[in-house]
């Protein structure tokens, strides 16, 4: 019967299509967790080193998120974390590097 009613809760978002895709859910989370780490920590510029490690990892993970993801919800979750974690990378690169030169 088409018109069930599901209760809709994150994952139900996340998997869109009714298959459950967990390494795939898991990566798109990840990334979002990482990218609000390194965006969060980037307003701090003492915390230059965790900001541009944290988003040097989140744009990773990002990026094989999105090429392993297999629905939209994935994508989106991905997008935006890869957007934070880029972010995160260049103001933490800004602040003093993934080294902690300067």
């Amino acid at each position: 019967m088409s018109q069930t009613y599901r209760p809709h809760d994150v994952m139900s978002l996340l998997n869109s299509d009714g298959k459950a895709h967990p390494r795939e859910n898991g990566l798109a989370l990840a990334t979002a967790v990482l990218g609000l780490l390194a965006v969060i920590t980037a307003i701090f510029p003492s915390l230059h080193l965790i900001s541009s490690w944290a988003g040097l990892a989140g744009f990773l993970t990002g990026g094989y998120a999105q090429f392993v993801s297999q629905t939209t919800g994935e994508r989106f979750i991905a997008v935006i974390g890869l957007g934070c974690a880029g972010l995160g990378l260049a103001l933490g690169i800004a602040h003093g590097g993934l080294w902690g030169g300067m």
